[in-house]
């Protein structure tokens, strides 16, 4: 007797659910980011108290506090999010496909056609240093960025948006699609620190 195949429609909609929160999330840890910016460009680690251990009067200490404390909270549920989504694709596409071998093998979840996805390039990469993640994740120089994560020409505004993004997600896969020539790929990205300077490896312009 076989076995009946889960509903595809039902896994996408879940599927799709879960990216609409993972693209919430990372909405709101670029907002808070910019309140951390805000407080004489503060970031997650820098001490909040002069040499003294007073608190800084330039800084609002209990907003940059709750501001971590949350963008902390969002970088846990993102990476839970990444691996339902990550789970949901698996079956969505073995209910379709499962003599293809994608029941077992990793699917980023900008991967198919069948999810919201942009053609419309808006950065480009200008250099990739060897051994760096992107150079590992497989990005090249030349390389258009369609999607990097939940940031698209819909709502790209500054290179500041990917920085931000890649600060919040170290050590969590971020799903990029590229053009590169005339060809769109799909390629997953860790941010992670590296024997070279930043989380990536590479440099990436405004088109």
């Amino acid at each position: 007797m076989n076995e009946p195949q889960p509903d595809q429609g039902a896994i996408r909609a879940e599927v799709l659910q879960l990216i609409s929160r993972k693209d919430q999330i990372e909405v709101e840890m670029r907002e808070l980011a910019a309140i951390l910016s805000q407080q004489n460009g503060v970031g997650m680690h820098e001490p909040l108290v002069d040499a003294e251990g007073f608190p800084k009067n330039s800084i609002d200490t209990y907003q940059v506090r709750h501001a971590r404390h949350q963008i902390i909270c969002l970088q846990n549920d993102h990476k839970a999010l990444m691996k339902q989504i990550e789970r949901g694709l698996q079956g969505y596409y073995s209910a379709s496909s499962s003599d293809c071998g994608m029941d077992t093998q990793p699917i980023s979840p900008a991967a198919r056609q069948e999810f919201p996805s942009f053609t419309v390039a808006f950065a480009r990469v200008t250099d990739v240093t060897q051994d760096s993640p992107a150079d590992l994740a497989g990005i090249q120089a030349g390389d258009q960025v369609v999607e990097f994560g939940s940031v698209n020409s819909m709502n790209f505004k500054a290179i500041t948006d990917i920085a931000t993004l890649v600060q919040h997600s170290e050590g969590t896969q971020i799903s990029l699609k590229l053009k590169r020539n005339e060809r769109f790929i799909t390629i997953t990205l860790v941010p992670k620190k590296w024997a070279g300077r930043g989380l990536l490896g590479c440099n990436i312009v405004t088109i």
